[in-house]
């Protein structure tokens, strides 16, 4: 398959959890993938040697989301070597839990640089691009905290939400030029940030009984980005066992 035509997606945050899955399944489905990280190189060469163990594209590109000029320079780097990006994940994303009350400025603007600036820092100079090229798919990884709210969780919470909101206003502006912007919504799943959580109680909470998979997320996500999705535009679709 030739440079021309194959798929270049970049996906944030992918050395790890939901990331590294959908770096993998977007791989499998031919796509190039740009792994991106900002400090663990071990993880991250993991997830490369895996991907390319098993029949894959994939190359590491290391940058701080919350860094405008280090996105910029980051876009502009693959669009040299490849003309163009075809899909964006814009995965990247952590957690500070403290209730209101007791939560620091740092602790509210660390989650709303790393969760929702990034989608600025990111998507726009990606979306100059695909304007150009008249195609596009843009996933952003939102939660179902952003959607029904979660006492100790007012940062992340009000950062999710912020990603639909601009998911949905996104998706009408650029729709005309055949780019779709969605935002995939996963609720309890099984990565290192539900590691420290109490897993039979919420478990309870989940009708389906268990907590979700990496794969079942990056599934939702390799649609997404598929022809067969190319009507799909502003939605948020919701990976959560039926919580909500």
């Amino acid at each position: 398959m030739t440079k021309e035509k194959i798929q270049i997606a970049l996906v944030t945050g992918s050395s790890r959890g939901i990331g590294k899955a959908v770096a993998q399944a977007l791989a499998n489905n031919k796509y190039l993938v740009y792994i991106n990280y900002m400090s663990d190189r071990q993880a991250a060469d993991k997830t490369l040697d895996e991907i390319r163990t098993n029949g894959g594209q994939a190359r590491l590109l290391q940058f701080d989301v919350t860094d405008t000029a280090s996105c910029e320079n980051a876009v502009k780097e693959i669009i040299t070597e490849n003309k163009k990006i075809d899909v964006l994940v814009n995965n990247a994303g952590i957690r500070n839990d403290r209730l209101l009350a007791m939560m620091k400025k740092d602790a509210w603007q660390q989650i709303i640089d790393t969760n929702l600036n990034s989608f600025f820092n990111m998507t726009k100079p990606v979306v100059k691009q695909m304007l150009k090229n008249r195609y596009g798919r843009i996933i952003n990884m939102a939660s179902t905290a952003g959607q029904i709210g979660n006492a100790g969780q007012v940062n992340y919470c009000a950062s999710k939400a912020g990603l639909i909101g601009a998911t949905k206003a996104l998706a009408r502006e650029i729709a005309n030029r055949n780019i779709t912007v969605n935002a995939v919504s996963p609720g309890f799943i099984e990565t290192q940030m539900t590691e420290n959580i109490d897993i039979d109680e919420i478990v309870k909470s989940i009708p389906a009984g268990r907590l979700g998979k990496p794969e079942e997320v990056a599934a939702a996500i390799v649609f997404l980005c598929s022809n067969d999705a190319s009507y799909i535009n502003g939605q948020v679709i919701g990976v959560n066992g039926g919580i909500i």
